[in-house]
């Protein structure tokens, strides 16, 4: 029996119950694993006598990593050898078909980094998530296609080939249970919208069905409800059936509105009182006996949270209740303020900045290190950041230190304010231009102006230079200096020009700002056909030198410089020549500006801006010719030329032959309406539609009215801001000079 139970052990036990001694271990094809790691790792140290479990497991453990396609083993005298087989390495990643070198897709939806290691299972994820991107965009029965390629260095080319789908349509509408609103309305709110004709066409419902949208269109049409006073409105999830013949679907939502409730009143209740009742409730927007509006309900809750916050209490917190009486449809609102701890500032922190000075970006902040919290004050600072102009974005973090105090992160992202520049282009009023400028609007980040520039064109040649310093000393006043020789040729006559500008200003408050000025200049004409210009019109164009000052006024709270998408700009100047030199006039400009983005109403980045100038000259003496003014082009009426519009007087020849001359205006107001649209937001480029109307006359505005619409391209271009104008004229009458194409670089848009 014992002889029995030892052969048991010899041959029927496992095999790694018998230990070998290890002496050395060697690692063959291991790269991404330094050898000491993969030693520290062992479960075991040489010298030691080991069995097959653990060589097992200690392949497991290398395993894990998921650096190898495989791993095993060998032993010879001693010596105990891994053999490694890494996995390639992806080379390179493109997506063809469908969003090609996009960053952002590539980013977060393949999330497939070049220089990762090829995993299979990782890219057939990656192949589900472009699948359900498309889908998210309405269109199903898409493929993907997942290619790879060894290159000669190793690596792994990856292609995933996609084949997208047909888009849904949604051919049918229906909405039970609307009665007392006009379901017609929804179309203001949802994303998912019954196909119209000529669907494609800009301002039409294309139809198409945005899967991503179909669980919060209720929640619209809800909110919608609600904003009219139907607390009690339910919508129901959507149905839709779709026909894969024809890819043509039917929606239908099922609602029950119930009834409009009134405001029977409003309270507030204050855990800790920091402010007067009375001060809140009168800046409400709802008001007792009115409909209850859930939009105006929620700005009542932000001006509250406001008005408390700017009391230093930076944690307010502002938690509504509503009590309905369903009997009555009535609603009692409460507003529950709990103001929390007073905060202040303890550091402000500012990051981001490779060029700008910390003191130039401090400056334009409402908030420092010691000063009690405001959100006014925050988001002033962040505006009054954005119309420097210097920055592509800032943005302000609020970071808590304590219950009581919180640092200010200051982010910015620097842009480019300086250039030089030669080079040319072509402009339909202009003609061939040619330039050279050296120019900065931020020198040094010192946050002053500086500004070189020659050009000459068919119809334009000057030559300036210009130093300005918003901020003298870091004060509130500012200082400017230019000088400037040009020749300018109107539809008449030119210009020639020589003159000095010398001026100061001063910052009134956040958003007000003052200017005054003193300019001298020397000018003369250069007629066009003066033998038929007659006696008596010779006085319109005799050299004239002017000595003149202005005043201005400015009120800006944008919340950027050149691509602002709140706000308005408003300025008011006054220029009075006649100090000593011939020309003697009055000249008031007015400009107006407002800008608002839509993209919480429509879920893209629309910019609606209205835009107006009224300009008035009075003769007191001599106004000259070129001091008058001038309509058409960029600025005031798109679709005509360049100071084409104007009154005019007629000359004849001897012989019959008539010359219209124009003379200017002495009055003048333009104004256009225009739509900016994202285009491609990688480049910073922006599709815009307008519409402008303009009037101009010596006695009366009503003696010239033209108008004009089209369509252009803002980009923000490496050298600055870019505007590409195609246009049409509205009310052209014979004799008027139009213009389909013009180009400005530099303007505001």
């Amino acid at each position: 029996m014992r002889i029995l139970f030892l052969l048991f052990f010899i041959f029927f036990l496992p095999f790694d119950l018998f230990a070998y001694k290890i002496d050395k271990v060697e690692y063959k094809g291991l790269v991404h694993i330094s050898h000491g790691v993969a030693l520290r790792m062992l479960p075991f140290k040489p010298g030691a006598d080991i069995d097959d479990a653990t060589v097992d497991k200690a392949l497991k453990k290398y395993f894990k990593q998921g650096y190898f396609d495989d791993i095993w083993v060998d032993y010879d005298k001693g010596t105990l050898t891994f053999h490694f087989k890494e996995k390639p390495i992806i080379a390179k990643v493109i997506l063809k078909g469908w969003k090609e070198n996009d960053e952002d897709v590539l980013k977060n939806v393949v999330r497939i980094k070049k220089g990762t290691l090829f995993d299979m299972a990782k890219l057939e994820a990656a192949k589900k998530r472009i699948i359900e991107a498309i889908s998210q965009e309405g269109k199903i029965d898409s493929v993907v296609e997942i290619k790879t390629e060894k290159l000669q260095s190793g690596g792994i080319k990856v292609v995933f080939i996609v084949n997208e789908g047909e888009e849904i349509i949604i051919d049918k509408l229906r909405y039970s249970g609307v009665e007392k609103l006009d379901a017609s309305e929804f179309d203001e709110v949802i994303a998912n919208k019954e196909h119209e004709f000529m669907g494609w066409f800009w301002g039409r419902n294309d139809g198409k069905l945005h899967l991503r949208d179909l669980q919060y269109d209720p929640l619209r049409i809800k909110d919608f409800y609600m904003q009219h006073g139907f607390l009690d409105a339910r919508v129901d999830e959507p149905f839709v059936r779709v026909n894969f013949d024809s890819y043509l679907a039917q929606m239908s939502y099922q609602i029950e509105e119930g009834e409009p409730y009134t405001i029977e009143k409003i309270e507030i209740y204050q855990t800790k009182k920091v402010i007067d009742n009375a001060k809140l409730l009168k800046d409400l927007n709802l008001k007792e006996g009115e409909i209850f509006n859930i939009k105006l309900f929620r700005k009542d809750m932000e001006n509250i949270k406001t008005k408390v916050a700017d009391l230093s209490y930076a944690y307010v917190q502002v938690i509504p209740d509503l009590k309905k009486n369903k009997k009555e449809h009535t609603v009692v609102i409460t507003f529950k303020v709990i103001p929390g701890e007073k905060v202040y500032i303890h550091d402000v922190i500012i990051s981001g900045n490779t060029r700008t000075l910390d003191r130039v970006i401090r400056r334009e902040l409402y908030l420092g290190p010691k000063d009690m919290y405001s959100l006014t004050d925050l988001r002033d600072s962040r505006h009054a950041l954005g119309r420097l102009g210097y920055f592509e974005s800032t943005t302000i973090e609020e970071k808590r230190v304590s219950p009581n105090s919180m640092d200010l992160i200051v982010k910015v992202k620097e842009a480019p304010t300086g250039n030089i520049q030669i080079g040319g282009g072509y402009g339909s009023y202009g003609g061939l231009l040619m330039s050279i400028s050296v120019s900065d609007r931020n020198v040094w980040g010192s946050g002053i102006n500086v500004g070189i520039k020659a050009e000459k064109s068919q119809t334009t040649r000057t030559a300036s230079f210009n130093i300005s310093n918003p901020r003298l000393n870091d004060s509130d006043f500012s200082g400017n200096f230019s000088i400037y020789t040009s020749r300018y040729v109107y539809n008449d006559y030119s210009v020639n020009s020589n003159g000095i500008t010398v001026g100061t200003g001063h910052r009134f408050s956040r958003f007000v700002n003052g200017y005054l000025s003193y300019t001298y200049s020397s000018n003369s004409y250069d007629i066009f056909n003066p033998e038929n210009l007659s006696d008596y019109y010779t006085f319109f164009f005799e050299n004239y030198a002017k000595s003149s000052v202005t005043t201005s006024m400015s009120y800006d709270d944008t919340d950027d410089y050149y691509l602002p998408r709140s706000g308005i700009a408003v300025s008011q100047s006054f220029e009075k020549a006649g100090l000593g030199a011939d020309a003697d006039f009055f000249k008031s400009r007015t400009r107006f500006a407002a800008y608002k983005g839509l993209e919480k109403y429509v879920g893209f980045d629309l910019i609606a801006r209205y835009k107006a100038h009224l300009y008035f000259a009075e003769d007191t003496g001599y106004l000259p010719i070129a001091e008058r003014f001038y309509m058409g082009g960029i600025g005031s009426v798109r679709g005509y030329e360049s100071y084409s519009l104007s009154p005019t007087i007629v000359e004849y020849d001897p012989y019959g032959n008539e010359t219209v001359r124009r003379i200017g205006g002495r009055q003048t107001f333009a104004n256009s309406a225009e739509l900016s649209f994202p285009l491609v937001p990688k480049a910073k480029m922006r599709l815009v539609t307008y519409v402008d109307w303009g009037f101009i006359g010596q006695d009366s505005l009503s003696e010239i009215s033209r108008g004009g619409y089209g369509a252009g391209v803002e980009w923000f271009s490496p050298v600055g801001p870019i505007q590409l104008m195609f246009s049409r004229p509205l009310n052209q009458q014979p004799g008027d000079k139009t213009a389909t194409f013009e180009f400005t670089m530099g303007q505001r848009f």
